[in-house]
């Protein structure tokens, strides 16, 4: 128990070590410098590898907390001045390949995921260091590079043409609010007018939501025109197969409603003079599914009956950060979550390191753990069950957008983590 405390103990310094803070004007230009990276391995062993640099006018992701983390994630890239050593930039993320390496697949075969990344461009030279981290929070992939303003073989990448886009919802200059764009996966030039009813759905249906409803003025939200040769998405355990502008397909490691895209260049290809910083891809199909991947896209299908409550469930994870919290009865205990490590996510705890997630709101009165039987007494609290597992995982609530589609709102203990979220990338925190 003392190293899963000291592991956690690390986890929680590692998110909130910040240097001196940063100016972004000093350090940065008002430009993105885009890094294209594979990741490849197997269940054992895994390897990052560079695979291309990208330099564009304009940067629209944060200016504040440069230097921070406001989540550890299963990844942290990290940008630091080539002669002081000093941290100009990091950032935090997960991705499907660390999901991947946890199936039954991965124990048999190697294989390589795509990852790609937006950093603000540095005026002078800087070292970029990726890291993958496995379920037990240890490092076990790194790759560091240098970016030299003078390197003539970052290619500039400034479009010859942007994609259309408009704004579904505008709350401020780009350069100030949080950016989202919602992309279009499976419509054809015909149906140009239905992306648009569904993206004008979608922000909808987030801004239905606490804490997003008050925080309307923190985001704009963005339809970004993609069109694909067919209508639809693929689905490989029918046999149907669509050429589409992502790629998607349902299956992911052969989890029926499991949409995801392995195509994340492509996606980034699209958002080439695109002010975003977060992404959610709208997938035209009936077939219900979706996934969402922290800090890299929410994927999910528009013309499903549970649409709106599926597209802010994934934002939650893509944006928020956020894990699941149903689990599956007779399963004890997911590979995911170790029950001695405390999970980095904000909305589930192994009670290793309680007093780092919603311990603050559950009442002095309520039992820890809570009783299943005493669930309707308690809006918060700690309740066993989520991340997958049956045993271990503890969740702040019976019930929430993170559980179940059927309940309304997010849970009060999820709230809290994504308004802190919004705050740090606004400033505001």
């Amino acid at each position: 128990m003392k190293a899963a405390l000291h592991i956690a103990a690390f986890a929680t310094f590692i998110c909130s070590l910040s240097a001196s803070a940063v100016d972004f004007d000093s350090v940065f230009a008002d430009s993105t410098l885009r890094v294209d990276y594979t990741l490849a391995g197997n269940d054992k062993d895994c390897r990052v590898f560079l695979s291309r640099q990208h330099k564009s006018a304009g940067w629209y992701g944060r200016r504040h907390n440069m230097s921070e983390l406001p989540l550890q994630g299963n990844g942290i890239i990290t940008m630091t001045d080539s002669l002081t050593g000093d941290t100009i930039y990091r950032h935090s993320f997960s991705t499907l390949f660390h999901e991947w390496r946890e199936t039954a697949e991965a124990g048999c075969t190697s294989r390589s995921y795509e990852n790609s990344f937006v950093l603000p461009l540095p005026h002078k030279v800087a070292k970029v260091t990726v890291e993958l981290l496995d379920s037990r929070h240890r490092v076990v992939a790194a790759n560091s590079h240098y970016y030299s303003p003078t390197d003539i073989l970052v290619y500039d990448a400034t479009p010859q043409r942007v994609a259309e886009y408009s704004y579904i919802h505008r709350g401020g200059d780009p350069r100030e609010v949080i950016d989202v764009a919602i992309l279009a996966e499976g419509y054809t030039e015909a149906e140009r007018g239905s992306f648009i009813d569904d993206a004008r759905n979608a922000v909808d249906a987030v801004f239905s939501h606490e804490p997003f409803a008050s925080h309307r003025d923190d985001f704009n939200f963005i339809a970004v025109w993609t069109p694909s040769a067919d209508s639809g998405v693929t689905v490989p355990r029918k046999g149907e197969w669509r050429r589409t502008a992502f790629g998607s397909h349902y299956d992911t490691f052969y989890s029926d409603r499991y949409l995801t895209t392995p195509n994340v260049s492509a996606i980034y290809d699209s958002l080439a003079g695109v002010p975003f910083e977060h992404i959610i891809i709208l997938a035209n199909s009936p077939v219900y599914g979706g996934g969402g991947i922290y800090n890299s896209y929410t994927l999910t299908t528009s013309k499903n009956s549970n649409f709106r409550p599926v597209v802010v469930h994934e934002f939650g994870h893509s944006f928020g950060g956020l894990a699941d919290e149903y689990f599956y009865p007779g399963d004890e205990m997911s590979s995911l979550y170790p029950i001695d490590i405390e999970p980095w996510e904000p909305n589930i705890t192994t009670l290793v390191d309680f007093d780092s997630k919603w311990k603050a709101i559950v009442p002095e009165s309520t039992p820890v753990p809570t009783p299943a039987a005493d669930a309707e007494r308690y809006s918060v609290g700690v309740f066993e069950g989520g991340g997958y597992s049956f045993k271990g995982v503890y969740r702040p609530a019976d019930r929430c957008r993170m559980r179940d589609n059927e309940w309304p709102t997010f849970c009060p203990a999820c709230q809290r983590a994504i308004e802190s979220l919004i705050d740090f990338y606004v400033g505001k925190k």
